[in-house]
């Protein structure tokens, strides 16, 4: 009742926005007839409870009926879209990020880690027959190693996360076999699978 009440006395200024004075008169009109007629049944009636439910509910059908909510709707619409939207500015210039698993680590590392997993997986999955298409993912793959290697490694601040430690499984591995195979050496199935299970892994804390 309070709420109704202070709508006669002071229109929100969302409503000038939205409707009309006259629209806003006849709502009131609607309001002040439904609060005498309450006001009315409740002195000759003593059920009041399923009354007054009967009697709010037609009141309500009114106002929908003359657009009497869609007011509240539209703002209660520009607020979310206003929230989410402050949302989004703050999560563009947040210096971290939630990981999958929940943990909050600096958005730069997660960025660099994210990319060292697609570009190697994706190199250790394509087809070495296809030279042009395999030293393409290949190179994108090396390319993403170097950058985390040179921004990320031995970084106190996450070297000892799950995603940072099996990710430095991957690459030893890989960088051990090429050192010792040679640099154009086929990589074998058994070395492969392991590289790609350690990068799985990481995948699920990033």
């Amino acid at each position: 009742m309070t709420t109704f009440f202070s709508l006669k006395i002071c229109t929100p200024p969302i409503f000038d926005k939205i409707i009309s004075e006259k629209e806003y008169a006849q709502a009131c009109a609607i309001l002040n007839i439904s609060l005498c007629l309450l006001a009315r049944f409740e002195n000759v009636n003593q059920e009041t409870t399923s009354s007054r439910r009967h009697l709010l509910a037609s009141f309500g059908g009114l106002l929908a009926f003359n657009g009497g909510f869609a007011p509240l709707a539209a703002w209660a619409e520009d607020e979310q879209q206003d929230e989410s939207l402050v949302g989004a500015i703050k999560s563009l210039f947040d210096p971290n990020e939630k990981t999958k698993s929940g943990k909050v680590l600096p958005k730069a590392y997660l960025n660099s880690a994210r990319e060292v997993v697609k570009t190697l997986r994706e190199s250790l999955k394509e087809d070495p027959n296809d030279m042009a298409k395999f030293r393409r993912v290949a190179d994108a793959a090396k390319e993403a190693i170097r950058e985390y290697l040179a921004n990320w490694r031995g970084q106190q601040s996450v070297m000892n996360e799950e995603s940072y430690v099996v990710i430095e499984k991957a690459i030893r591995a890989l960088a051990s076999f090429y050192s010792k195979a040679g640099p154009s050496a086929p990589l074998p199935e058994q070395v492969k699978s392991e590289i790609i299970s350690n990068l799985d892994t990481a995948d699920k804390y990033l």
